[in-house]
């Protein structure tokens, strides 16, 4: 089986490598950086386990990459996937699946409105790895693996065969979700990024100046647990009025097996797989402001938040937890 990744981000390197261990598919990459690529890639996994593969092409040319793919398979940031449905869509076959790694940055809205209406799509709720780029184009570090994958799928006779196949490739068990909203607005990254943003720099102005960079997970603070549990709230009250199953998105509580604020916050800061990470700031004279250029803004504003923020609007439900810090993220990186 043919697979193509499209992107050559952290994600990108991680599943291209961790599939095409599998002598079972072919995998080629869809970058715009060939030439820093090795067709060999090295996959540092968990417990001292490492994936050597062998890419089958590596093509900034849509048409080399797409034309014979069966899977094709987005790992990459809101702002890119509707240039990259359109530089694909000419080249797909008519049964190819194309499908996004995660589907809260407006996936399936634009394949919907950009690809053929028969053409099989599918998306995740939530990525299937924690990956880290070590050396870009050679090797990349798998931190974390999901017990288990929520999936959507549309325009196809044959879901649970789709479905099956990505679970292998994945070597992951998943769930067949009911509706492709039940993965485009995940509570996930849409919601705990700019919870934590907002609770860090709502107050921040020009002139002011950081001594530090404090860590995005480790130092999580339960005033933007809060935040994020109301913001949770207000999506799932959404939920009630969109054609999706009954706790098909977990609350934010019950995903992270806590009860209130302060729990949550003691759980975001101990999960292994998040430490290391800063916030993102970068340095001026005498310390650091925030940096409202960083994908933790440009991707989750506009590209994630933004979905819930216009449905909410549209459905008539109150929000005035995504509201106010929607428009706060919106209105630092515009």
């Amino acid at each position: 089986m043919r697979i193509c990744i499209c992107g050559g981000g952290n994600l990108g390197h991680v599943v291209a490598g961790f599939v095409a261990a599998q002598s079972q598919y072919e995998v080629c990459l869809l970058t715009r950086q060939p030439e820093r690529w090795s067709e060999t890639l090295t996959i540092e996994a968990p417990e001292d386990t490492t994936y050597v593969s062998r890419l089958s092409g590596i093509y900034s040319n849509a048409r080399e990459a797409i034309s014979d793919a069966d899977i094709v398979l987005l790992c990459l940031p809101g702002y890119a996937i509707r240039d990259t449905l359109l530089q694909i869509r000419d080249f797909l076959k008519p049964d190819a699946a194309v499908g996004s790694v995660v589907s809260s940055t407006g996936f399936f809205f634009q394949a919907i409105d950009i690809l053929s209406p028969t053409q099989p799509l599918f998306g995740f709720q939530r990525v299937p790895f924690i990956s880290r780029i070590i050396n870009y184009g050679h090797r990349a570090r798998l931190m974390g693996y999901k017990n288990c994958l929520e999936l959507a799928i549309e325009h196809t006779a044959q879901p649970e065969k789709l479905r099956d196949t990505l679970s292998d490739m994945l070597r992951t068990p998943i769930h067949l979700l009911q509706s492709h909203y039940e993965v485009s607005l995940s509570n996930s990254n849409p919601l705990l990024h700019p919870s934590r943003l907002y609770s860090l720099w709502k107050d921040w102005h020009p002139g002011i100046i950081y001594d530090r960079i404090p860590m995005f997970y480790e130092e999580w603070t339960e005033e933007a647990a809060q935040l994020y549990i109301n913001m949770d709230n207000e999506l799932q009250t959404l939920l009630t009025k969109l054609p999706v199953s009954k706790g098909s998105i977990a609350t934010v509580l019950d995903y992270y097996e806590s009860t209130d604020a302060p729990s949550l916050a003691r759980k975001l800061r101990s999960i292994e797989a998040f430490k290391g990470i800063p916030a993102p700031m970068k340095e001026t004279e005498g310390g650091f402001i925030p940096d409202f250029h960083s994908r933790y803004f440009t991707e989750d504003f506009p590209y994630g938040l933004a979905f819930v923020h216009r449905l909410t609007h549209e459905k008539g439900v109150s929000s005035p937890t995504i509201d106010r810090i929607y428009e706060w993220g919106l209105g630092n990186i515009t």
